[in-house]
């Protein structure tokens, strides 16, 4: 992992600025605590067992977090493209090892933070807490949405809600991992697929 120049981490100035105004000073304080990391597709940023120091927001590509079950079943928990932010979670914060893995579909230019950085910048910069804190609630509610549509919604209204909400990501990734991340079968998206 290598540091990041100011005229390569534009996006994650913008980024930030959706929520805090930023200074350049300011910008170049946080910038200097993130790391950056390049990975090829199918490459594992995190597997489960590891230790999990970081937390990646993705400037370039697109990850996966799954957990594979007793039974060698595999679920998506979680994709992250340009703009976003991934790691296993509770490994993270609890400084623990993982439960999740997260691999590339694509290749992949990452930023890292890790925990004990993240939490210097949060006492530093009151603005970077409020940040992070609008991020983490942001991240609560789309959680919860997702865990109630597939309590109450049949498989074509999962389906609807996510070709509606991230368009791209069924140009980017297979079928096989659309049904897997819908909670379905291969041959049950396809024959979905066919009547839409």
């Amino acid at each position: 992992m290598s540091s990041i120049k100011i005229s390569d981490a534009q996006e994650l100035r913008a980024h930030f600025e959706e929520l805090i105004h930023l200074t350049d000073e300011e910008f170049a304080s946080i910038l200097s605590y993130f790391t950056v990391k390049k990975l090829k597709k199918h490459q594992f940023l995190i597997q489960t067992g590891d230790h999990v120091h970081h937390s990646y927001w993705v400037k370039k590509g697109l990850l996966k977090a799954t957990f594979i079950d007793e039974k060698e079943k595999e679920h998506i928990i979680q994709f992250a493209m340009e703009n976003w932010w991934i790691t296993d979670y509770q490994a993270y914060f609890t400084q623990t090892q993982a439960i999740v893995n997260v691999d590339c579909l694509e290749d992949s230019e990452l930023y890292c933070l890790s925990y004990e950085n993240r939490e210097k910048l949060c006492s530093e910069l009151q603005k970077v807490e409020y940040f992070f804190r609008k991020k983490a609630n942001s991240g609560f509610v789309a959680l919860q949405k997702r865990m109630l549509s597939f309590l109450s919604n049949n498989i074509k209204e999962r389906y609807e809600i996510l070709l509606s909400q991230y368009p791209d990501l069924f140009q980017r990734v297979s079928k096989t991992i659309i049904a897997s991340y819908l909670g379905v079968s291969r041959e049950s998206l396809s024959r979905l697929n066919s009547r839409l």
